[in-house]
């Protein structure tokens, strides 16, 4: 049996090769974005629109459109990228950034958990600038903070999920190019999304709750 891959902010970038590659490889795809793009309608995927991740609404559609089919694989993709330093401050910004990118995915697991089984994954595309450890330069507040957060909340549902056999993974992609970053970056999406599919085939109970570079570097919190 095909599996089933579930895909959010799937209308372009990493998201969007998220679906193509996991066509190809014969899974079942369920799109999930605000507005489907003319590339991610070319694909042939199932597509359900009009779901804002930041919202409950958008975790009620989306499991009313879903119903009872069973999902093996959950990836939280959709997020949002903002600049904000002590100089140049939006605290509008910084607030999206928690709705989307920390509180996106959260509210999206937690409403697809009777889609789940024992063996489904969940994977949450974060970010190595969510790392304390790592910041040597500053800035980006909002973008680390939410990107912590989710860290914090993935480790946590790794550890509640695991004794239904399902695994959670965090997964930075690397420098990727694409629209939130203004294209710039030192690889492509193509390349960002097989990586990440590697990384998350090799996510299991053990290792749940890790923190990986999409190379296959463990990061430091």
């Amino acid at each position: 049996m095909a599996l089933h891959v579930l895909v959010t902010g799937a209308n372009r970038g990493i998201g969007l090769e998220f679906c193509k590659q996991y066509k190809a490889l014969g899974c079942k795809v369920t799109a999930v974005v605000r507005t489907a793009s003319e590339e991610l309608e070319a694909l042939g995927v199932d597509i359900i629109d009009g779901i804002d991740v930041a919202t409950d609404n958008g975790s009620k559609k989306l499991v009313a459109a879903l119903g009872e089919q069973k999902l093996d694989l959950v990836i939280n993709n959709a997020g949002v990228f903002h600049n904000e330093t002590l100089a140049e401050m939006d605290f509008e910004t910084i607030a999206q950034q928690f709705e989307v990118n920390a509180l996106g995915p959260i509210r999206i697991t937690h409403a697809l958990l009777n889609n789940l089984s024992a063996g489904s994954k969940v994977a949450m595309i974060t970010s190595r600038m969510g790392s304390i450890a790592d910041n040597g330069s500053g800035g980006y507040i909002g973008y680390r903070m939410s990107k912590a957060a989710l860290n914090a909340a993935g480790v946590s549902m790794a550890h509640e999920l695991k004794s239904q056999d399902i695994a959670v993974g965090l997964f930075h992609p690397g420098f990727v190019q694409t629209k939130m970053v203004g294209y710039a970056g030192d690889i492509g999406p193509d390349v960002a999304a097989e990586r990440l599919i590697k990384r998350i085939e090799q996510l299991n109970l053990e290792n749940s709750g890790g923190f990986w570079h999409s190379n296959g570097e463990t990061l430091p919190w």
